[in-house]
């Protein structure tokens, strides 16, 4: 809902503020992230004082008394007074939830590298040419396609991100393209696809490369006709989509494994653009380090003044593997972990580069017990492939669902 629409005020219920496997605040984050010019306020008993003091840390601006006014019209009533008064005030603009930065939306560096694919950006945004973005994982593919997005003429409209490695063939097309109410039987009600709900505006395929062979065609079809069915529905529906996919996989040997469809790949990769490993921009390592520090500092440690020469020589001399998502989570492990003063060598803790793991990851069998052997060559292969499930599932020679299940049962 967030996606398709513009919302000046939310309304949430105490007991709805998270959902599983979540900190206790993950909506009131989630909403204030998604539009910072939303108005957030909370029901909750008064008693609870620890989850209203929570919530407005997190973005909500006030709270309304449990329980909720028997007359609908006097909630109504309520939420327009509140509004108005939040909006005159400005108050509402001023505050930053304590969550994830809102300058995290945007490529950080300095490096002509980043440069490039920042001119490429500017020159591709104003048209609707389907657009391919390859990169390791980490790199920020995700970034590019909404700074194309923002750089658009469809920069009002909705972006829409959908990972299609996450998607399950069997809801395939109830997630793409949408169902009507009683066309299965979880459908309970009538549900509109990513394809519509972007419509207008920009669709992002994450990670491609990861859509099996079987439903590839189907994805095809509709790129082609501009056009898409609810399932339950012989209706056609007109689409209007700027298209952007990602991937991290070398779709062109993909081609020639017999593993993407050949047609598929020409259909959306009008304009390629690259975004180069880490390790291949060193000078962007200091400024993201710099801007990660400055996010997590305001967060977790006032007391960080900032990072030292030596800890700065040890960000360079890492090749990092899992790249500016890496660099990211070394810099919040170090300012959580580090009392006071600069960050160090000794208050950076990395992994053994990239180069060095790969090439000690080999696979010394020192038993013969099949269950400990293939245990072992699942971590070798995760090792190898940076721990990309799909790589690895192809270098073990199963497939991804089989590769996940040995996964589950090894407990790893």
């Amino acid at each position: 809902m967030l996606t398709a629409n513009r919302y000046d005020f939310v309304l949430m219920d105490e007991s709805c503020l998270s959902r599983p496997d979540t900190d206790d605040q993950f909506w009131v984050r989630y909403v204030s992230m998604s539009d910072r010019e939303v108005i957030i306020v909370v029901s909750s008993e008064l008693s609870s004082y620890a989850r209203v003091k929570a919530a407005m840390q997190a973005g909500a601006f006030d709270v309304l008394p449990m329980p909720w006014p028997d007359d609908l019209d006097d909630l109504v009533a309520y939420i327009q007074q509140r509004h108005q008064e939040l909006k005159t005030s400005g108050s509402h603009v001023a505050r930053k939830p304590q969550g994830q930065s809102l300058e995290e939306n945007r490529l950080i560096g300095v490096s002509d590298a980043l440069a490039f694919v920042m001119e490429q950006v500017d020159r591709v945004a104003h048209t609707d040419a389907n657009v391919l973005i390859l990169g390791e994982n980490g790199t920020g593919k995700e970034l590019v396609a909404r700074a194309l997005h923002q750089r658009s003429p469809r920069s009002e409209m909705p972006f829409v991100s959908v990972d299609m490695g996450a998607i399950t063939e069997s809801l395939f097309e109830s997630e793409l393209f949408g169902h009507e109410r009683g066309a299965f039987t979880d459908a309970i009600s009538e549900r509109e696809g990513k394809f519509e709900a972007a419509n207008g505006g920009t669709l992002f395929l994450d990670e491609i490369g990861n859509l099996p062979w079987s439903l590839q065609s189907k994805l095809l079809a509709v790129l082609q006709r501009r056009r898409i069915v609810r399932v339950g529905s012989n209706e056609e529906i007109p689409i209007d989509i700027h298209l952007i996919c990602a991937t991290n996989q070398p779709l062109l040997d993909d081609v020639a494994a017999g593993a993407f469809r050949q047609d598929l790949l020409y259909r959306i990769n009008t304009v390629e653009i690259r975004i180069p490993p880490l390790r291949e921009r060193p000078e962007d390592i200091q400024p993201l380090a710099e801007h990660f520090l400055a996010d997590f500092r305001d967060r977790y440690n006032p007391d960080i003044e900032g990072i030292s020469a030596s800890g700065l020589r040890k960000l360079m001399r890492h090749d990092w593997p899992g790249n500016v998502r890496e660099l990211r989570h070394v810099i919040q492990r170090a300012v959580i972990m580090t009392p006071s003063g600069s960050l160090s060598d000794e208050n950076i803790a990395v992994r053994e580069s990239g180069r060095t793991a790969q090439a000690s990851a080999v696979l010394e069998l020192n038993t013969l017990h099949l269950e400990t052997i293939e245990k072992q060559a699942i971590e070798v292969a995760l090792d190898r492939n940076q721990g990309v499930v799909a790589q690895a599932a192809r270098e073990l020679g199963v497939t991804r669902s089989s590769l996940y299940r040995r996964l589950e049962k090894h407990g790893l």
